[in-house]
């Protein structure tokens, strides 16, 4: 697998990846490909940042959008986490995610948040965030819909060992 950063070609194929399987809905991929859209487009701001999963046919199989969060001290967002849903359970999401809790590490980030739905399509993402520590810090009822919550959830980055460090040293290397 290589990790390598947005370049304008992805677009299409995230396009794609975004519209697999019924978890996503219109205005998600919506806001999801606006994301992307000035990510291509901020010119160097790390606003949003970018990094795309590929086999070793270059087939996108994932990817991960993250940030800091304007007007905090070193606090960041991970946006949007993506596994093509063939390469599910094949580490493709925890390989971008040690990519990305590395990353912000070294820029001495002190936290990690994470928003998602409380519904039953986002259970494997709420599943996922738990097994790598994050913790459910807060729940707004009926924020998106009523019936479906925003859960927040976060993980401490601060003093981060460099257990993710192999992640680093094969970003854009053939494994």
């Amino acid at each position: 697998m290589k990790l390598q950063p947005l370049i304008p070609d992805d677009r299409e194929k995230i396009s794609t990846l975004l519209r697999q399987g019924n978890v996503f809905n219109r205005k998600e991929i919506q806001v999801s490909l606006e994301v992307i859209d000035e990510a291509l487009n901020g010119a160097g701001r790390k606003d949003y940042q970018v990094f795309c999963a590929f086999d070793n046919d270059r087939n996108l199989v994932g990817f991960i959008c993250f940030g800091p969060i304007p007007m905090t001290d070193d606090c960041y967002d991970l946006y949007w986490i993506v596994v093509d849903r063939q390469f599910s359970g094949k580490e493709v999401g925890e390989t971008l995610l040690g990519f990305m809790e590395e990353c912000v590490a070294r820029e001495g980030a002190r936290r990690i948040y994470v928003e998602t739905s409380s519904t039953a399509p986002y259970q494997a993402a709420r599943s996922f965030y738990e097994k790598h520590g994050y913790q459910l810090v807060c729940s707004l009822k009926d924020f998106y819909r009523e019936g479906d919550h925003k859960m927040i959830f976060m993980k401490e980055v601060c003093g981060l060992s460099p257990q993710n460090k192999t992640m680093i040293e094969y970003y854009g290397e053939e494994s």
